[in-house]
């Protein structure tokens, strides 16, 4: 018998949202842009999941940006935010963020941008003086991943972000692996960006979304028809994102009893791996 338990690379979607999109697929399947009634229905249906996966975080619908997954969220907020600007400045991020962070951020080192890489102790946790020491006059972009995929490390977000707000700097957290399983709410979070996965969730691959506090100017990656508040073009992939809108729903009303569920799982594999000869 095989168990899959790589939970923190994807997860099944769930029986509800595999229905929705089967729903949207053969029914709701028109352009949302379209004025026509196939059109409009599609748009309903956008609207709807970006209404669920704002509620997710506590945010305002309108700041959710709909993209292709939590690597285009993460590009999004870093090159939004760098292209803003006619000369290079000064970014930081943590040594151990992923490399949907990681290459952009080098890839501006190699145009003349400034990078300080965070480093972690022992336990891959970013010490909040080192923020502190590390910026600068020119400083513009703050990014420190929240939960680490690799050793599952839960950042200080909140001292982090707050330490950057002090300073007048933005901050971007990748919450890909902690947005469904860990109550966020980004009227109380010191964030400016945060970056959401749909397949981590229990939702479709395809689909994830930026949060971007309203008064926050970032440059679109991808020009065109402009469909996501001018911040990203391209027709939205409605069938994906109604999944996507279902699963953060389902995460919202779960989420306080998974993680006892998970802790109890974690705790039960940890004493048969005890009890386990060799």
């Amino acid at each position: 018998m095989q168990i899959y338990l790589d939970y923190s690379a994807n997860t099944p979607p769930r029986s509800e949202v595999i229905k929705t999109m089967q729903d949207v697929l053969a029914q709701q399947w028109g352009n949302p842009s379209s004025l026509h009634q196939w059109g409009q229905r599609a748009a309903i249906v956008l609207e709807r999941a970006r209404m669920q996966v704002a509620r997710l975080i506590n945010a305002p619908a309108e700041s959710i940006i709909f993209t292709s997954g939590g690597t285009e969220a993460d590009n999004l907020a870093v090159m939004g935010v760098a292209q803003a600007y006619k000369k290079p400045q000064h970014i930081i991020i943590s040594s151990v963020e992923h490399s949907a962070i990681a290459q952009p951020v080098a890839w501006l080192e190699q145009w003349g941008w400034q990078v300080t890489r965070l480093p972690v102790d022992s336990l891959g946790m970013v010490n909040p003086g080192d923020l502190k020491a590390a910026l600068q006059a020119n400083t513009v972009l703050v990014s420190v991943i929240y939960g680490q995929s690799e050793v599952g490390t839960l950042q200080p977000i909140d001292e982090l972000g707050q330490i950057a707000r002090e300073q007048g700097v933005l901050f971007h957290t990748d919450a890909v692996q902690v947005a469904g399983r860990l109550s966020i709410d980004v009227q109380q979070l010191p964030v400016d960006l945060l970056s959401i996965s749909s397949h981590k969730i229990y939702g479709p691959m395809g689909s994830g979304a930026l949060y971007i506090r309203p008064d926050v100017e970032l440059v679109p990656l991808i020009s065109g028809g402009g469909q996501e508040s001018r911040l990203r073009s391209g027709t939205q992939a409605v069938p994906l994102i109604a999944g996507f809108g279902m699963a953060a729903e389902l995460a919202a009303v779960q989420m306080l009893k998974e993680t006892p569920r998970l802790i109890r799982l974690r705790d039960r594999m940890f004493d048969q791996l005890a009890d386990t000869p060799n």
